[in-house]
């Protein structure tokens, strides 16, 4: 783990996911309480942040980059179990070990704060406490829509599903969210997307280049992917988008 000044951030203001992360309802004064006990660490793509079973003396927002969320079982088996995109928050107030293993799968970088100090702020600051209970609830609705995607979907739904979430929370953290079009960087390997999805890689790339064929994505680069029509993407997830696909 390498300890580090995260760039382009003086301070909270300029955090690019101030409005989305745990601190996004702090006042001013709350905010310098939290500078005492933050710090940024930086993690390279393939890098183990912690194991499953790990003493936890912090806890953490994604800033930027992806992670992974694994478990091993007793025969050695591995399965993804989760994402950790920007703004998400990483451990659990209250509980001393790590529950999953969690490995960069891009360039990482994670707002820090010390965890006693971090519980004793949840306990005196009802704007963090508050905060934390909305996304603890935000990850279970999405546990729950998750469990959708893996039980019913198609292969196509899936890698839709997976492509339209990572473009949502992509459109939200850079203001684009009222923008049909959007463009984003896939995190994740082919391989990592066939675990995740529990698909083969060779379901994964003939869906990807199915999408692509049909003028639903715009592969750019190895990694890059255009999106010309947000809604299309969602009707090809099985979602609805009655609603506006960013609400």
């Amino acid at each position: 783990m390498q300890d580090m000044v995260a760039p382009n951030i003086k301070d909270c203001s300029d955090c690019p996911i101030r409005h989305r992360a745990v601190c996004a309802r702090c006042e001013p004064d709350e905010l310098e309480l939290l500078e005492d006990i933050k710090y940024y660490r930086s993690f390279s793509a393939g890098q183990t942040v912690m194991w499953a079973g790990d003493r936890m003396d912090f806890v953490a927002s994604v800033v930027s980059g992806v992670a992974s969320l694994t478990q091993t079982m007793e025969d050695g088996r591995t399965q993804m179990v989760g994402l950790l995109l920007p703004s998400d928050f990483v451990g659990r107030p209250g509980r001393e070990t790590a529950a999953y293993t969690v490995t960069a799968t891009s360039e990482l970088v994670m707002c820090c704060f010390r965890r006693k100090p971090f519980e004793q702020m949840i306990d005196t600051t009802p704007h963090i406490a508050h905060r934390l209970l909305e996304m603890t609830l935000d990850e279970l609705d999405a546990a729950r829509e998750w469990m959708l995607v893996l039980g019913r979907k198609t292969a196509r739904e899936k890698i839709a599903s997976l492509l339209s979430i990572i473009a949502r929370r992509d459109a939200i953290l850079s203001k684009n969210a009222e923008r049909k079009s959007l463009a984003f960087d896939l995190p994740l390997t082919r391989e990592a997307m066939s675990d995740y999805l529990g698909l083969t890689l060779e379901t994964v790339s003939r869906q990807i280049s199915a999408l692509k064929k049909d003028g639903v994505i715009v592969l750019e680069g190895k990694r890059r992917i255009l999106v010309p029509d947000m809604y299309r993407l969602i009707d090809e997830a099985g979602d609805d988008s009655d609603g506006g696909f960013l609400s």
